[in-house]
């Protein structure tokens, strides 16, 4: 491949197409080929050729070159197939040892093409290629499958499964070899190897295993919090690159109405009947919406980087296109309502956090309650000789005030919890409801203009521009059908990414994991 060298050209002025255009792939090289047998006439008319846009992939170009590569084996099989007719008819020496040399050279390199060609059909099943056209639901989907952020959450959910083992446990014992008694003389010493335990003699250790236990079911549910906001961040990309998408399209098609007008000014004014003004006022547009485009091509890129930032994706991966917004209604209001008090993990957290301030009030009244300590193990004395001692001792809780704050404390805790799940269900409600009529608001505003106004704005265009070019309005009137149309089309863009957030926030609101 290194004899051979790629180019993109436009067909019909066999130049490099200008921005925006669609070009083709076209290859030169002495390896290629240089046309048809004893046809000059058809290898001067004929291109091998394959036109490529940009939305296609980067593997898409390397099977492209791929095919040059089987092309060029093929051509180099045919030199073979000469080369063997010649081997038959040389004499023996240089000459023939020269063609089998030649012909070896030819089967390494198609060995080499073969393995390409295996290696770039391989390639093109990539495994980050999104479906076509691409859903939501398969965004959101994708989202929850690679985004760091909800596997963070689930090992920090995991690490704290292991706390009710870790704060139910006894302490460690204590192992206390001692000396007891040595004599200056240093005839003897009475020795001993003490083993300590402390326990508590009330059931605090259970309680603090409840507490643990409450504050891990606590963090798990926050696992699913995590995972509803990186949901709504993929579904709001998606929306938003959607509608960058579609105002590309309005924007083709307005630059296609603005070339018209301009085309109709200028027959008006070269047949006596406009100005050149007009001819100049129509340009004007036509280089306005020429920035727009330009723009819009950044803008969708951007948008792009921003939905496979969302999934996970590295950020210059291709989208292929976007499935269309959906019409369906939300769900009724009582529906609505017992799916977000049902599933939301909010009110998980604040059940889990109420049950721990309770097993914490548990825990602070334990303390009322004495810990034990036994000590006991082999000694040896220079009077009585090898034997075992045994000490059993128990704390006193005389600090009574430390001890009953703890207890109002914990207490006052628990109360607030309480309160805090309460006002949670308020919130948890309102926002439901409020999810619901918003995207009921937003499709009502999206129907009538793709309904609607959108078709009636297209059908003032034909005899608006018709009467103009009779002579029976002016350039000001078609500019403002036109104009009304534009604005109508910008207006059903942002309508249906107002109604694809709409739908992405209720979907959060009633912890629905997904849309429709």
């Amino acid at each position: 491949m290194h004899d051979r060298q790629p180019m993109t050209t436009q067909s019909r002025r066999h130049s490099a197409p200008g921005h925006g255009e669609i070009g083709e792939i076209w290859l030169a090289g002495p390896s290629v080929a240089q046309g048809y047998w004893k046809l000059p006439g058809l290898s001067s008319a004929a291109t091998v050729t394959r036109v490529v846009t940009p939305a296609q992939t980067a593997q898409e170009l390397r099977l492209l070159a791929v095919n040059a590569a089987l092309f060029a084996c093929a051509v180099r099989a045919v030199r073979d197939v000469a080369n063997l007719g010649a081997l038959r008819a040389a004499p023996s020496g240089t000459t023939r040892e020269s063609l089998l040399a030649d012909m070896s050279r030819h089967r390494v390199f198609v060995l080499a093409a073969a393995l390409l060609a295996v290696g770039g059909s391989a390639g093109a099943d990539e495994p980050d290629r999104l479906p076509d056209p691409l859903r939501m639901a398969s965004a959101i989907a994708l989202a929850r499958q690679h985004r760091t952020e909800i596997a963070a959450a689930r090992s920090r959910a995991r690490a704290a499964m292991e706390r009710p083992a870790i704060v139910s446990a006894l302490d460690d014992p204590m192992v206390l070899p001692s000396i007891d008694h040595l004599p200056f003389m240093l005839g003897g010493a009475d020795i001993s190897l003490v083993v300590e335990q402390r326990f508590p003699l009330s059931g605090i250790r259970g309680h603090r295993r409840r507490t643990a236990e409450a504050e891990a079911r606590g963090i798990a549910a926050g696992v699913d919090r995590v995972r509803l906001e990186v949901e709504l961040e993929a579904a709001s990309a998606f929306v938003m690159l959607r509608e960058e998408r579609q105002m590309a399209t309005f924007l083709a098609e307005q630059r296609a109405l603005a070339d018209q007008l301009v085309a109709a000014a200028t027959a008006r004014y070269g047949a006596g009947k406009g100005t050149q003004a007009e001819v100049l006022r129509a340009e004007i547009e036509v280089e306005r919406l020429v920035g727009e485009l330009a723009a819009n091509q950044a803008e969708v890129r951007a948008a792009e980087a921003m939905l496979n930032t969302s999934l996970g994706r590295p950020p210059e991966l291709l989208v292929p296109p976007l499935a269309n917004a959906t019409t369906d209604e939300p769900p009724a209001l009582d529906r609505t309502v017992s799916a977000a008090l049902d599933r939301r993990p909010e009110l998980r957290v604040g059940r889990a956090e109420v049950d721990r301030a309770h097993a914490e009030i548990s825990v602070m009244h334990d303390m009322y309650t004495p810990m034990a300590m036994v000590q006991t193990g082999p000694s040896y004395t220079m009077i009585d000789g090898a034997g075992w001692m045994l000490m059993v001792g128990v704390s006193i809780p005389l600090w009574r005030d430390k001890l009953h704050a703890g207890v109002a404390e914990a207490q006052a805790m628990a109360e607030m919890a309480e309160q805090d799940l309460v006002g949670m269900k308020r919130m948890v409600v309102g926002d439901a409801v409020v999810a619901r009529e918003r995207v009921l608001a937003a499709r009502a505003r999206w129907l009538s203009l793709r309904d609607q106004v959108v078709p009636r704005a297209k059908a003032a265009i034909e005899p608006t521009v018709a009467a103009y070019t009779t002579g029976q309005l002016p350039l000001v009137s078609v500019l403002e059908a036109a104009q009304a149309l534009w604005s109508s089309q910008m207006e059903l863009a942002a309508a249906e990414r107002a109604l694809g957030i709409a739908w992405a926030r209720l979907s959060r609101a009633t912890a629905q994991g997904g849309q429709p």
